[in-house]
């Protein structure tokens, strides 16, 4: 009955209008980070601090500060952002933009427990579970599978340990 459909739709109201406003509170957060050119400072910032001989370990850097970057941030904002800068740099040492690419997706497990990802607080929501509680369960799981990921890259050759 309508009056059935109703009560449905308004049991879960609370969690579709929090997740909707994250959307557009990370929707904003992107186009100022992008649009002032703070994503483009951070990345700059970033390279500024590596040494020309870690040059050839841009792979393996990118895969290990793909777990923070894309906690703390939009994936918009690592991806858009920071990893086009990384990728250049990178190609200096013959390391490809390809490899790059490979190595910046192994943060993406520890990703989906960020408070920046929307889907996350609808999953809490449904569950009943407090996202906190949620974070400290899954956070060794979603850093596990990660660095399995990289080991896998590494040894199937997706990107390199270090390029000559």
């Amino acid at each position: 009955t309508l009056e059935e459909q109703k009560a449905r739709i308004s049991s879960h109201a609370g969690n579709v209008l929090a997740v909707t406003a994250l959307i557009f509170a990370a929707g904003i957060f992107t186009g100022i980070l992008s649009g002032t050119g703070m994503v483009d400072a951070m990345a700059k910032s970033l390279l500024a601090v590596i040494p020309p001989s870690f040059g050839p370990y841009l792979a393996v850097f990118t895969a290990l500060v793909s777990l923070p970057f894309t906690f703390f941030m939009s994936n918009d904002a690592f991806y858009f952002g920071i990893l086009p800068v990384i990728a250049q740099t990178a190609a200096s040492y013959g390391i490809t933009a390809e490899e790059i690419a490979r190595a910046s997706i192994v943060g993406q497990p520890f990703h989906l427990l960020s408070p920046l990802v929307p889907s996350v607080y609808l999953l809490v929501g449904l569950a009943k579970v407090d996202i906190g509680d949620h974070q400290r369960f899954a956070i060794k799981w979603g850093i596990l599978v990660s660095l399995v990921l990289m080991a896998g890259g590494l040894l199937t050759g997706a990107f390199p340990l270090f390029h000559t």
